[in-house]
């Protein structure tokens, strides 16, 4: 009678190790002149390059991307959702005026299928390209018991930079200053349970249902990447004096705005500055979703949100045009 292995416990370290293998190839490619050590020590090694930084100040965030997977995973399609995690965090530390460094990340999936797990990272490595940003290790943990085969969860932490005089906090908007928001590419990372809910069980779509009004499938549209604002926003700060950052996550755009702004403050949202992407019209139509949970629930087709003085506005707007976005006037500061 044979022993019990590891292997027939449901981990294989074979396969493991196969993964990381071919998974060091696209790693790699992401390293920056701060990164001193490859994959596989116990600890990743960064050196700062603080030349022209007076005042050094570290930001970090660690994010996952929500009900989003379980899309990912009914569609069989994995190649999006390292992108919209790398990206997510990314912005995230952006709206300190922080610039990214390096980027870690954790996969458990209950059956590790290499093909899988190379699609996410793939997608991870492509995001850390464009926003400039090393991917200096992780963890991929084979968890039978705790998901089932074709399950597994994504989270990872960024770490960037700031100088402490360039730090975007919020506390000098004042009344009078100009929302302008940036838009989103769809759904981004959140509001997906509702979403799921209102797509699979209420109108009981399959993940390849062909949408007329969106041109697409509901698993394309669902899975379209969340965006990094990274480059557009750089860019904006060598010429706007920007008082205040907000990336629309979960809480929508109330919600995330109001996380910045000084107490007695508020800001004042014209919804109809902007036209709703087709997909938030379709799932309030479907579901029977009211104003109020829609606004706190998703986006709505911004992304990002910028706040400056209305001096500067017109200036902002034109910038930001000519970077290739769509900028719109949101509300204001009251």
């Amino acid at each position: 009678m044979n022993g019990i292995t590891y292997k027939s416990a449901g981990v294989d370290i074979q396969m493991a190790d196969e993964f990381l293998d071919k998974a060091k190839e696209y790693i790699s490619r992401t390293f920056t002149p701060g990164v001193l050590a490859g994959i596989g020590h116990f600890g990743a090694f960064f050196q700062l390059d603080l030349s022209d930084i007076s005042e050094a100040v570290l930001v970090a965030s660690t994010d996952g991307v929500g009900t989003k997977l379980k899309v990912a995973q009914m569609a069989d399609n994995h190649s999006t959702i390292g992108q919209d995690l790398l990206n997510h965090c990314v912005n995230d530390i952006l709206c300190t005026g922080a610039k990214p460094l390096f980027f870690m990340d954790y996969l458990a999936m209950g059956k590790l299928t290499k093909e899988t797990a190379l699609q996410i990272i793939r997608g991870i490595c492509a995001a850390a390209k464009e926003n400039n940003t090393a991917v200096i290790g992780g963890e991929t943990a084979e968890m039978p018991g705790i998901y089932q085969p074709s399950e597994y969860d994504l989270a990872g932490t960024i770490i960037g930079i700031v100088d402490k005089p360039q730090i975007i906090d919020g506390s000098r908007i004042s009344a009078g200053d100009v929302i302008i928001g940036l838009p989103s590419t769809g759904l981004h990372t959140n509001g997906y349970s509702l979403a799921r809910k209102i797509c699979f069980d209420h109108m009981k779509f399959k993940i390849d249902d062909h949408i007329i009004e969106l041109d697409r499938t509901i698993g394309e549209e669902l899975l379209k990447i969340h965006r990094s604002y990274l480059k557009p926003i750089s860019e904006l700060r060598r010429f706007i004096d920007i008082k205040g950052l907000a990336h629309i996550t979960g809480g929508g755009v109330i919600g995330n705005i109001s996380r910045i702004i000084p107490k007695g403050l508020r800001a004042k949202i014209d919804w109809e500055s902007w036209e709703m992407p087709m997909i938030f019209r379709l799932l309030k139509k479907w579901g029977n979703v009211s104003d109020n949970e829609m606004r706190r629930t998703f986006n709505l087709g911004i992304g990002f949100a910028v706040i400056t003085s209305k001096s500067e506005t017109e200036s902002a707007l034109e910038m930001l045009s000519e970077a290739g976005e769509r900028p719109f006037i949101i509300g204001i500061m009251q």
